[in-house]
């Protein structure tokens, strides 16, 4: 890449994108020795902060000759990798990102590389060679530094085992720091560790015929030794097939868990009649073979061949399909068209639930030849995912949202499924992306082509496919002649009146779960709340739960006996008594999916309830562990919260429950009714879809008649599509603008509405009134003790230099963090806020 002049050395400097949330590129000087491998894309190295405190990983943006001028460049450390990690693809998506959602390119480069490709340091202590005062040493730190000889180096966790138990560490080590007798320095090392496997294999002098008989014959006399080699070549023939002695076996095979042939294999090593070697094993299978074809019905092939067609002029299409209607089959076809090209393929989903399921009916078609990523996965098996993704190992992956920044370089096609979801958008931290968004990007980069999928499509991506920016297939026939649910409405006022409610479940519901109880079919029950209730109340004098930190009240969890805070982790133990008065009426009010579960398990304590929901599904397989038992037909109800809605597919299932509609509809947000029409339209899919068996739906409602749910019952979604689209352009919201929600933050109330009433003050000045709404409490006004303040900005998608606007915005809010009384103030940033 560079060229050196004769006799003249060249001194080359690397611009870095660090970890941390500062807006520019930092430059390093680079090592003489490191000239000729540094390449843009590679992980180094490097020290930062004051007197180099901090150990960073950095990437490399850039190669140049040009020293900064504001400061003197410090060296690169250490170079990481002899191949590029980082692509060129991705360190543009990391600019654009950073550029487009109003953070540092360093947030981004945070979020997307997996914690294990970072390095972390530990700090260790050694014997200082040139310590010569022993006198100074109390007599338990010298025992302790005549140990510390043994060992080149402890971590503190070693050298506080070596002290004993209650020895003050950070002390003892400062004392012997300030005697200087130890020296105390940082071990650099990578998080990424690979999955080792011990093995044994016969030493080659016994591999011929001959020498393995006269060994068999020595070990007559030593029959424990001789019936671990017998036991050893009946799993390998290397008789047979020499090589097959050079691959070895698994250690743990030979030793049976038996301490006699666990000896006997240990003294045939010392001896050198076997030796002992690792080997790297890949933790995702490699042996898999595709089983499945994948035959499309008449309106699946239909709808597949007008995608192809759309996609000769469109770059991004929408497939709207119902639900049920066999999306994902389709979605193989053009996997398997894309992959047959030699592309890569990228799916999105929006759930690591859904991937759960889906995954398995994937593995089907294309065997293990797929990675997945997800954050339910270890950082080692992540890893593993990105460097298979970069030596070509994985054509095909398929993730949550972070598997966009995964890197390909040959991308074909990507698919985001139920591109609908909110959860393809990332609140916290930053970036605050939509995976939907940069997938797009993406695409455009590598020139590919990008589906999206939904029975229930966003209004502005259906907005952009009637407007022809996109190409629109449609898909509205169930697979296999399946038919919609029925969905019916039930009237809790009525049932209340009549008193026919039992507890949370109206009459018709438990009726029918009963039934189909009955009919060994299955049920689904969706509560978007978790916990068992959503607080505590005392009935004399009215006081609720709430956490000190957040301005909510507290969720009642019960099988773990505590209040729990849902925004910052806050736990309480249940109090026996009110704490203002001391009254003894302290009652749960309202519902959640744990109160749920309850309460079936005694109308049917014969059947088997399964709840999934935050709570139930931490573990990094409990996921799959609920789907499989659901999917096999151990379960009779599931309850869950939104999880349930996304695509899960169930044949056995007739029966859905959704209790608390009204709350879903009347939320206090311009897109309630669009996601309240979602949620509960796909979560009705789930139920009958299975030929010749159609669901049934029940709905509990206060209010049976509200336009919102008749829609629902007619799956009209061109209708809310239009009274939803013309109500968005008479009050200006997207897609007829764009939005972007800056959020106040401080400790203390008042500074953080002077700040934010300053910064509105300033935005209204130049932008105008009518582009500029606020500062206004959320409906959480205070989160870990931050009292909040939002401004939302609309600006128009016309006629509008939306690049300036976000460098004038950001400008302003410098201005606001520079000042001296209000620099103790944060302000986030969201652009396209949901």
């Amino acid at each position: 890449m560079f060229s050196l002049i004769e006799s003249e050395e060249i001194t080359f400097f690397a611009d870095l994108i660090l970890p941390i949330p500062v807006p520019k590129l930092f430059t390093y000087r680079v090592p003489r020795g490191m000239a000729d491998i540094l390449k843009i894309g590679a992980r180094v190295i490097v020290p930062f902060g004051k007197k180099n405190s901090r150990v960073l990983t950095a990437v490399v943006a850039k190669l140049h000759n040009s020293p900064p001028t504001a400061y003197q460049a410090r060296y690169i450390s250490e170079v990481l990798d002899e191949y590029p990690l980082v692509t060129g693809y991705q360190l543009e998506l990391f600019r654009w990102m950073a550029e487009y959602y109003m953070c540092c390119i360093g947030d981004v480069m945070n979020v997307a590389l997996p914690s294990g490709l970072k390095i972390s340091s530990q700090s260790k202590v050694q014997l200082n060679p040139d310590f010569d005062y022993p006198e100074l040493l109390t007599e338990f730190e010298s025992i302790l530094l005549a140990e510390l000889k043994k060992h080149p180096a402890l971590s503190y966790e070693e050298l506080g085992r070596l002290a004993g138990e209650g020895t003050n560490v950070p002390a003892l080590i400062k004392s012997l720091v300030g005697k200087k007798a130890v020296i105390v320095f940082e071990e650099v090392r990578e998080k990424y560790i690979p999955k080792m496997i011990r093995k044994v294999r016969l030493h080659p002098n016994y591999e011929e015929k001959e020498q393995l008989l006269v060994l068999l014959q020595r070990l007559e006399k030593l029959p424990k030794q001789q019936e671990v080699v017998m036991r050893y070549l009946s799993h390998v023939p290397m008789q047979r097939n020499p090589a097959l002695n050079q691959k070895g076996l698994d250690k743990t095979i030979l030793n049976q868990d038996d301490e006699l042939s666990q000896s006997s294999l240990t003294t045939l090593i010392k001896n050198q009649v076997f030796e002992a070697f690792e080997v790297i094993q890949p933790r995702f299978s490699d042996n898999a073979a595709p089983q499945a074809e994948i035959k499309l019905t008449d309106a699946q092939q239909t709808a597949s061949s007008k995608i192809m067609a759309q996609f000769e002029h469109q770059n991004v299409v929408l497939l709207h399909g119902i639900t049920g209607s066999g999306k994902t089959e389709v979605y193989i076809e053009l996997i398997q068209q894309a992959l047959g090209s030699g592309s890569q393929v990228l799916y999105l989903l929006p759930e690591i639930a859904l991937t759960t399921q889906i995954v398995v009916r994937l593995q089907r078609v294309f065997g293990d030849k797929m990675g997945i990523y997800h954050s339910k996965f270890s950082d080692n098996e992540r890893v593993e995912v990105w460097k298979g993704v970069v030596s070509g190992q994985y054509q095909f992956v398929v993730g949550v949202r972070s598997a966009v920044f995964l890197p390909f370089d040959n991308l074909g096609l990507i698919i985001v499924d139920e591109e609908h979801e909110t959860s393809y958008k990332q609140h916290d931290p930053a970036p605050r992306y939509h995976a939907r968004d940069v997938a797009i990007m993406l695409a455009h980069w590598q020139q590919a082509k990008v589906l999206l999928g939904s029975a229930t499509p966003a209004l502005e991506t259906y907005f952009q496919a009637k407007q022809g920016r996109y190409g629109l297939v449609e898909l509205f026939q169930r697979f296999g002649d399946a038919t919609l649910p029925n969905i019916l409405l039930v009237n809790l006022q009525k049932e209340k009146r009549q008193k026919t409610m039992k507890n949370e479940f109206s009459s018709a519901l438990h009726d029918a779960l009963e039934a189909n109880i009955a009919r060994k079919e299955q049920s689904i029950l969706f509560q978007n709340r978790r916990g068992y209730s959503p607080y505590m109340q005392c009935e004399d004098c009215d006081w609720t739960a709430e956490c000190p930190n957040c301005a909510v009240s507290l969720t009642y969890h019960q099988r773990d006996a505590e209040l729990r805070c849902h925004y910052c982790g806050h736990k309480e133990q249940v109090p026996r008594t009110c704490p203002t008065c001391g009254s003894t009426k302290v009652r749960t009010i309202g519902f959640g999916t744990e109160k749920l579960e309850d309460q079936l398990q005694i109308f049917f304590p014969e059947s088997k309830v399964l709840r999934m929901d935050l709570d139930t599904t931490r573990a990094k397989n409990a996921y799959q562990q609920i789907i499989q038992e659901f999917e096999t037909g151990q379960v009779d109800i599931l309850v869950g919260t939104q999880m349930i809605t996304k695509g899960l597919d169930f044949d056995n299932v007739s029966l859905v429950g959704i209790f608390d509609a009204d709350r879903l509809i009347h939320f206090p947000d311009f897109r309630a009714t669009e996601r309240a029409f979602q949620m509960i339209t796909q979560v009705s899919g789930r139920a009958g879809r299975r030929a010749g068996r159609q669901g049934t739906v029940l709905i509990q409602t206060q209010n049976p008649e509200q336009p919102i749910l008749q829609k629902v019952i007619q799956n009209d979604y061109k209708g809310l599509y239009e009274e939803e689209i013309q109500e968005r352009q008479d009050f200006n919201y997207p897609p007829f603008c764009r939005l972007i929600k800056l959020t106040v933050r401080h400790t203390d109330k008042i500074i953080s509405h002077r700040a934010a009433e300053r910064l509105a003050a300033e935005l209204t000045d130049a932008l105008g009134s009518s582009r500029i709404l606020g500062p206004e409490e959320p409906l959480v006004e205070r989160i870990r003790n931050q009292f909040l303040f939002d401004i939302l900005i609309k600006i128009e998608r016309d006629k509008v230099n939306i690049k300036a606007v976000k460098a004038f915005i950001q400008d302003r809010i410098n201005d606001i963090l520079t000042d001296k009384g209000l620099r103790q103030v944060s302000i986030v940033a969201d652009v396209d806020c949901l």
